[in-house]
């Protein structure tokens, strides 16, 4: 314990910072993250080493392509925007996820420049299951061992089935939380 707070102290947060070593991206980039993030000083160790990652990147796609090195110029919205935009595969929620850090920065670092949200395509929604893909999931949760377990998984198939949860909106669902009624 004494030592997740010896790393997530200021001291220890910039001691990261300044030793980190990227190995994908040109020295040229890493310093520059190194400058950008320092300049944001954030508060934990995974902020750091998250901001680091998407700086470092950005100024990876940036260098080459002959922009000046420096934050007024790396943290721009058009340059974050451009290098959002044309990532080369990715989906599209991964790009607005890789959008997310470098306007982070540049709020922190250069709040003159504050970013515009553009918004970025969205993907469309997942065609339902067939009646014969239910069917195996059904099957599925029936070859369970346990009749509790039985239940949950056929109770999951359901509420994705039916009500279209999935992920995080599973995760927390009790048997308390569904009821029956009838349909219509």
């Amino acid at each position: 314990m004494l030592y997740k707070r010896s790393v997530n102290t200021g001291a220890g947060v910039a001691r990261y910072v300044s030793c980190w070593q990227p190995s994908p991206v040109p020295p040229r980039a890493a310093w520059l993250a190194q400058v950008v993030v320092e300049r944001a000083g954030p508060g934990t160790r995974p902020l750091a080493n998250a901001l680091l990652r998407a700086a470092a990147r950005l100024a990876g796609s940036a260098v080459p392509l002959g922009l000046e090195a420096v934050p007024e110029v790396l943290l721009h919205p058009s340059v974050i925007e451009r290098f959002a935009v044309s990532a080369p595969g990715l989906p599209g929620s991964a790009r607005r996820t890789l959008r997310t850090s470098p306007r982070f920065l540049a709020r922190a670092v250069v709040p003159a420049l504050a970013p515009a949200d553009a918004a970025l395509p969205r993907e469309r929604a997942q065609a339902p299951s067939s009646p014969a893909e239910l069917a195996g999931y059904l099957a599925l949760a029936d070859a369970q061992p346990a009749l509790a377990r039985r239940r949950r998984a056929a109770g999951l198939v359901c509420l994705g089935a039916g009500a279209g949860l999935a992920g995080a909106g599973l995760r927390g669902v009790r048997g308390t939380d569904v009821t029956c009624r009838p349909a219509g």
